[in-house]
């Protein structure tokens, strides 16, 4: 096998379970964003822009569909005869059989695809951050300061610090100390669970912590690497860089793209973002429509009202209809009159005609307060909303709901309405 200097394993086995209804039936990096994208494509596309041509990708929870959007790799220019992108998920072995049961763990079960290719250096990623990183600069940085281990942090507000696992470095940068989601943060630079190994040394650590129940990077293999003598360097990037891991951090996200000077630019020529592409034809927008600062995607078929809003590919929106604030999967159907406030649809949801989604006063969610806490209304993939309803807010919806599942014809805000399987 060729030797590599750098290859990346991307973990992409998480169910993202923050996201609710959202990741019922899909894994958190498979989820759109920005209406055409997937948001596994970002990672993926930082690795080929940054020159990393051999990728592992780490599945586990629901894969069918993140594999066959990953298929061979072509649309990032990953489907080479040597490296390219493998999907790499849990297997049966000879001794034991397990699923990846930590960040760490996932890895180490991985170790002869690692040792295939001999790389130098050895690149971590998570499968569900919105950003753009050249990461050959952070390995320049990493070699420079002749580093074992680098980790990429970013500064976050004081207050938000304790939400994170953060470090504590010297004027070199060089880190002596890490608080994993400490109550009283002693810094407040933020570990983005991007991670460069010098190679040997994270094969060593792996296989000395091969016992570790819920063996993970954060918790154990970098404090085991600094409590070794490991020189440990934290390279400090100051772009854009969002986990979409909440309902709300996932909506503001998508929201932030169609601000008048975007902070996250999907335009940019150099820096581009690749995606897999269906066949579609163009947008059809009808004289009855009016689109106001919105990503409507190919296929759509638009003829009601859109403002502020990311719709995604294959989307038709009656007359009548008007969707404020929201984010629309591929696939919907917006009924005649309809009326979206402030909610995230997913894939191939059916609204009915005159319902209205998304209004009212705020209540706490009578599921869990952890995952919805905020005004969004959520409805997971292939729902159907009957006609005329009612629908407030901080509400999760997941089935084919019927004019019985609503008394009175409403949903009040913080109810759910989840069929049996869906959740």
């Amino acid at each position: 096998m060729v030797k590599k200097e750098m290859i990346a394993m991307l973990l992409a086995g998480g169910q993202g379970s923050r996201l609710g209804v959202l990741t019922a039936k899909v894994a958190k990096p498979a989820v759109a964003f920005g209406g055409k994208y997937k948001i596994i494509d970002f990672p993926l596309s930082n690795c080929i822009n940054s020159g990393i041509d051999t990728v592992g990708v780490l599945t586990q929870y629901q894969p069918l569909r993140l594999n066959s959007h990953i298929g061979i790799g072509i649309p990032w220019d990953l489907d080479r005869n040597i490296g390219g992108v493998t999907v790499l998920p849990p297997y049966e072995k000879s001794e034991n059989t397990e699923w990846y049961t930590g960040t760490a763990n996932a890895i180490f079960q991985n170790l002869e695809y690692m040792d295939s290719y001999n790389p130098d250096y050895v690149l971590i990623l998570s499968g569900d951050h919105i950003y753009k990183m050249d990461y050959e600069i952070m390995l320049n940085y990493h070699k420079e300061h002749g580093a074992d281990v680098t980790l990429a942090v970013m500064p976050v507000p004081w207050e938000e610090a304790s939400r994170f696992g953060v470090v504590v470095a010297d004027d070199n940068h060089k880190i002596s100390e890490f608080q994993e989601k400490p109550e009283k943060p002693k810094s407040n630079l933020a570990s983005m669970g991007i991670y460069i190994f010098n190679w040997k040394v994270l094969k060593e650590a792996l296989i000395k912590l091969k016992d570790q129940p819920n063996c993970d990077f954060g918790k154990h293999v970098i404090p085991y690497c600094h409590e070794n003598g490991g020189n440990i360097y934290a390279y400090e990037y100051t772009g854009y860089w969002k986990d979409v891991g909440t309902l709300k951090s996932y909506w503001e996200a998508n929201m932030e793209l169609i601000d008048i000077v975007p902070e996250f630019n999907l335009y940019e020529e150099y820096w581009k973002i690749y995606t897999r592409n269906d066949a579609l034809p163009p947008q059809f927008i009808e004289s009855t429509a009016k689109i106001e600062r919105s990503i409507v995607s190919e296929g759509c078929d638009v003829r009601g009202l859109v403002a502020n809003s990311v719709v995604s590919p294959n989307v038709f929106i009656d007359e009548g209809a008007e969707v404020h604030d929201s984010i629309i999967m591929k696939g919907c159907k917006i009924g005649k009159g309809a009326k979206i406030y402030n909610s995230i649809i997913a894939e191939d949801v059916e609204i009915g005609s005159d319902a209205t989604i998304g209004v009212g006063e705020y209540a706490d969610s009578e599921l869990s307060s952890k995952i919805y806490n905020c005004d969004l209304t959520v409805i997971g993939e292939e729902s159907y909303i009957p006609d005329g309803v009612t629908i407030g807010k901080n509400v999760a919806i997941s089935g084919k709901t019927e004019p019985s599942d609503y008394p009175d014809g409403k949903l009040a805000s913080g109810s759910s309405i989840v069929k049996a399987g869906d959740l």
